[in-house]
């Protein structure tokens, strides 16, 4: 194995999913990303898309996100897939390992679905059970990620935020932030998405995923689907600038499963992530700045102490924000960016 693999690392920058209409090019051109991540199950065996991978990761970091481990399963976690996720790890040496607070095995059955589980004492034990397992066999920390929801249990004696926290404290595992899934979420649940975020042990947070969703109407009722088809949608961008303005920077990934659109795209939305990361930085530092003269001891809030940025990714980003791609996006946002135009 390539000595070069454990020399790589996630960076706090935008990346995105790599998908099979995009090995080839991705292999041809090598465009400038953050990181890449695959889906762990789609690399379990051998063949062309396997071998790709293994060249894409002398150049990219690498994160494996899985679907397949079921951490809700009160049977535990399918030995033999745990094993197979093991092997993948053990090829590719991911930076991140990843899977869902979900589950979709029951007596033998295998669901091709993500089930949300209800959050309770009972339901903790268990997946803390199953992700101990999991760390245990992988010999890492896993992210876990939260769901999108569509109904919520009644009997629910805790908050999925408050569900994922504990566990947290429990396992010592890491969080991945689905800002797409937590609006979602919120919006069918009718719950404040930004309370959600806040609610989250901010050191545990080590990814951060956006997406877009569809919009259904079911009746009177507006449904928002989770279909990863879309642009990242303004009120998402709106709810991942909150994120990193609390957490600071995160890895995070644009994810487009559904009519998966050109190479660039992908691209493009990942570099909107980069600036908008970017632009609260120095917006940050400027306040930082602005304090400092005010008072004889400086003021740097501590998840941005040690972020460089630059004038010209924020110029860039001004002049950008005025285009039709990014100007519905940017409005519920604009106060953010007058410092950079």
């Amino acid at each position: 194995m390539s000595t070069l693999f454990s020399q790589l690392a996630i960076p706090a920058s935008a990346g995105i999913g790599l998908r099979s209409p995009h090995i080839s090019e991705m292999l041809t051109r090598r465009p400038s990303a953050g990181w890449l991540e695959v889906h762990a199950e789609n690399y379990m065996g051998d063949g062309a898309g396997v071998e790709a991978l293994e060249r894409l990761r002398e150049t990219y970091p690498l994160s494996v996100h899985g679907v397949g481990l079921s951490l809700g399963s009160a049977g535990g976690v399918d030995s033999d897939h745990l094993e197979r996720l093991r092997r993948v790890c053990e090829r590719f040496q991911p930076d991140l390992v990843s899977e869902h607070l979900a589950w979709s095995v029951a007596d033998g059955a295998y669901l091709n679905d993500l089930l949300p589980l209800r959050y309770d004492e009972e339901a903790l034990a268990i997946v803390a059970r199953n992700v101990e397992t999991v760390q245990d066999t992988l010999k890492r920390r896993v992210l876990i990620e939260n769901l999108s929801a569509y109904l919520a249990f009644a009997d629910s004696s805790m908050s999925e935020a408050e569900f994922l926290a504990e566990l947290v404290a429990r396992t010592g595992c890491g969080l991945l932030l689905d800002v797409n899934n937590v609006h979602v979420s919120a919006h069918n649940l009718e719950y404040d998405a930004r309370a959600f975020i806040d609610a989250l042990p901010e050191d545990a947070v080590g990814e951060i995923h956006l997406a877009g969703h569809a919009t259904n109407q079911v009746g009177a009722d507006t449904v928002l689907i989770d279909d990863h088809g879309s642009r990242v949608p303004p009120a998402v961008w709106a709810l991942y600038e909150h994120a990193i303005s609390r957490l600071g920077p995160r890895p995070t990934l644009i994810e487009w499963d559904t009519d998966v659109p050109v190479l660039d795209v992908l691209l493009g939305e990942a570099m909107w992530a980069d600036m908008l990361t970017a632009s609260i930085i120095f917006s940050r530092k400027q306040a930082a700045r602005q304090a400092a003269a005010a008072k004889p001891r400086p003021v740097s809030p501590a998840p941005f102490e040690n972020v460089k940025t630059s004038m010209p990714v924020l110029a860039a980003f001004a002049a950008a924000k005025a285009g039709p791609v990014m100007s519905a996006a940017l409005t519920p946002m604009e106060g953010i960016y007058d410092v950079a135009a």
